[in-house]
């Protein structure tokens, strides 16, 4: 097939799926005699599975990696529940940090609203070190 029937298959972008092709996501088609791509049926699925690891979360490299396993005939379903795994310890951080953030940002509002703007002198009153940088996240 095509590759603009395998992008309206799959509903990955013919850009994307050649981007995927050079990065070694995808093996090169074989060409027809007149140089298109000929796609085989069963990479409709590869796309689609590259896609929902993509929406997972993970990285093209991760990927790649994943899909090597199985083409070896390795079951690769270990290595992604490690990445999993990993994925949301890093998501849970972020969470943390977001949040740490978000006491900061509140308690400087506080500030902000209780700020005379015609007292404010220097850089800014309201961003002056103080209660909030004394946060691990913020020296």
């Amino acid at each position: 097939m095509r590759i603009g029937e395998l992008a309206d298959q799959s509903g990955v972008a013919a850009k994307t799926i050649r981007f995927w092709e050079s990065t070694g996501l995808l093996a090169d088609p074989t060409r027809t005699p007149s140089g298109y791509r000929d796609y085989d049926p069963d990479v409709v699925d590869r796309l689609r599975f590259i896609r929902h690891a993509q929406t997972a979360g993970l990285t093209l490299a991760e990927i790649r990696q994943v899909l090597a396993i199985s083409d070896d005939g390795e079951p690769p379903c270990g290595h992604v529940t490690d990445l999993i795994h990993q994925h949301l310890a890093d998501v849970d951080e972020r969470i943390r940090e977001l949040t740490e953030t978000q006491s900061i940002l509140e308690r400087l509002a506080a500030r902000a609203a209780d700020q005379n703007a015609t007292d404010c002198n220097g850089y800014c009153a309201i961003l002056q070190p103080s209660d909030f940088s004394d946060s691990p996240a913020h020296p």
